[in-house]
């Protein structure tokens, strides 16, 4: 039965007859008294999991397997020379560095000395990056060398003393520190530090900084979004509950550690429980099921779009014969569920829904289809269309129906706090005031949800200036800016379009040349991809003699939206940028058929 059609609890119970056996474990938990202390901390919670676990696995890496213990004591090892350096609590360290067991080594590091780390994306460059580090000003900069490349050209720029910025030898540096060239090297300049444990940890409470992660939001440049102590304790509780993890489950995240999910949840679940984690440098489709079968893993960490890379991969005799047996992630299209689970044979898929800086989420912790969970939720009523909230006559507004598509928002509380941002006037700009009556406060996540039935919701849309492809969050107002620097351009419009079968939405830009010019298409992509990540750089660009604007000067996007990449919509030529290609080609009849048809693989 499909999870839309649920209607009452007892719909819910009968298709899902693992609620039945849940329903009394999960409440003696979430009722559960916790031990609470103000000095509880990710740092804290990891040393607790090194005392019972001391010689478990922590890492699996390529080749390598390292213990808590090991882990531990190289954390000690480089939080007592930052320490040295001048590092305290409260200071900022900006970093920069690929999956490996490194990242998690400096963050920890960093953490036991009660700083916060600035998790940088390893996709940017240039501007943005240096903006990026610059933002948080921080008191050094841990940098892995296979970066090294990318902070020469902006170093310049930076705002952290040069004899403060470190960086970490792309090798197995528990058994050799490497080479940095231009930087000091930091596991090399720790190797003679002690390696107990560091009498700071003790200090930090639940409302110290533990990370910034980068959110592009609606504003165009990189925010940093604040996770606190208090959220990873919610994170080590909640995961328990959820997720039920053993010591002897093994997580396979092939996930950025800079994002949330990677971090927040996939980490954070693997120390809560004493397991372990195979950290992957890049995810391969290709070499995903004999990954989980070498490292005999029983857990994956994913994103919608990763799903459906592994379902685009040829079918196998060996399909389903595996040692997976739950996955935790976010993103996966309502559509795919069903075939992902019987040609893999995975059982338990736990989508959750949530946002690194929001103070609403859900976990589907009833192994429901289709549905980012169960949970308490405040959806209002949107009109597309006019991309605005709708009100009342007294200016407040109203409560989406049940099954009808709502704003989602989260209400500003002393047991729900919404922590935002470094800068206060982002973290404002995020908050609606007096929506229901005066005085209150609620979190606006600019997400589109819908009540399917029995508390359960459904993801549909992202709102703003802001969508998601290729399972990261792309800010229309930052790629408009980009193209605008072009020589060719005169104006812009940047928006997502849904591509059938793709998760998310596929970016296009329409644009208007300056008068008497012709823009260079064959430099056009170059131009984007030198400045852009690459999920970032427009699939269509769409030209357009002149962009018509509202009276305050925003471009119609609603508009452009609805005739898409259609060629029979308009008379405007199209570009796009096919998959494995370097250039934009026009886009024909035949193009078109095979992007929908699934031809062209995105």
């Amino acid at each position: 039965m499909p999870v839309k059609d649920l209607v009452a609890p007892m719909d819910l119970v009968r298709h899902s007859p693992e609620m039945i056996k849940r329903i009394p474990s999960v409440i003696r938990m979430l009722n559960a008294k916790r031990n609470e202390s103000e000095h509880d901390c990710m740092p804290r919670y990891f040393e607790n999991t090194v005392r019972k676990y001391p010689d478990r696995p922590a890492i699996y890496y390529l080749d390598r397997s390292i213990t808590y213990r090991q882990l531990n004591e190289q954390a000690n090892k480089v939080a007592h020379y930052l320490r040295d350096r001048g590092l305290k609590r409260g200071d900022v360290v900006a970093m920069l560095m690929h999956n490996r067991p490194e990242f998690l080594i400096c963050l920890m590091a960093v953490s036991k000395m009660g700083a916060c780390a600035a998790l940088l994306n390893t996709a940017q460059t240039g501007k943005v990056l240096s903006y990026s580090i610059n933002l948080v000003e921080p008191r050094m900069f841990i940098l892995g060398s296979e970066l090294s490349d990318v902070v020469v050209d902006i170093q310049s720029e930076l705002k952290v003393e040069n004899d403060l910025t470190f960086a970490v030898a792309d090798v197995d540096t528990l058994f050799d520190p490497g080479s940095t060239p231009a930087f000091t090297n930091l596991i090399a300049e720790s190797r003679s530090k002690p390696a107990y444990n560091l009498i700071e940890t003790s200090e930090i409470t639940r409302d110290d900084h533990y990370v910034y992660l980068y959110t592009s939001g609606t504003t165009g440049m990189p925010k940093a979004a604040i996770t606190d102590h208090n959220r990873i304790c919610w994170m080590f509780y909640l995961v328990n509950v959820v997720m039920q993890l053993k010591p002897k489950d093994i997580y396979y995240v092939p996930l950025p550690l800079f994002h949330a999910t990677g971090l927040l949840a996939c980490w954070t679940g693997t120390v809560s429980a004493g397991a372990s984690i195979v950290i992957k440098r890049k995810f391969s489709a290709s070499e995903f099921w004999d990954d989980i079968n070498l490292y005999q893993a029983t857990v994956f960490g994913y994103v919608g779009e990763l799903c459906r890379y592994l379902l685009n991969q040829p079918s196998k005799p060996t399909d389903g014969q595996h040692t997976l047996k739950k996955m935790f992630g976010n993103g996966f299209r309502p559509g795919l569920w069903e075939e992902f689970k019987t040609r893999f044979k995975v059982t338990h898929i736990i989508e959750g829904y949530g946002s690194s800086e929001g103070n609403v989420g859900f976990m589907n912790m009833f192994n429901l289809d289709n549905t980012v969970g169960v949970g308490k939720a405040t959806l209002v009523k949107y009109d597309k269309d006019k991309e605005e909230l709708v009100r009342d006559a007294k200016g407040y507004l109203i409560l989406a129906e049940k099954g009808e598509p709502g704003l989602l928002l989260g209400e500003i509380t002393e047991k729900t706090p919404f922590v935002g941002y470094t800068q206060k006037d982002k973290t404002e700009s995020a908050i609606l005031r007096n929506a229901f009556k005066p005085g209150d406060a609620w979190f606006n996540t600019g997400d589109l949800l819908k009540n399917i039935g029995c508390k359960h919701y459904q993801f549909v849309d992202r709102l703003g200036d802001t969508f998601r492809w290729k399972g990261e969050n792309v800010s229309t107002t930052e790629v408009e800016r980009i193209i605008s620097n072009h020589p060719d351009v005169a104006h812009c419009a940047v928006y997502g379009e849904e591509i059938p079968n793709t998760n998310g939405k596929a970016g296009m830009a329409t644009i208007t040349p300056i008068e008497g010019r012709e823009l260079a298409y064959d430099n056009l992509y170059q131009f984007l991809g030198e400045q852009l990540p690459p999920y970032a750089v427009p699939v269509f660009v769409r030209i357009k003699t002149k962009l018509d604007t509202t009276d305050s000067f925003k471009y119609k996007k609603v508009d452009l939206k609805k005739d898409g990449y259609k060629l029979e919509k308009s008379d405007d030529p199209i570009f796009v940028a096919l998959p494995k290609t370097t250039a934009y080609v026009p886009l024909t009849q035949e193009i078109e058929q095979g992007i929908n048809s699934e031809e062209y693989r995105f």
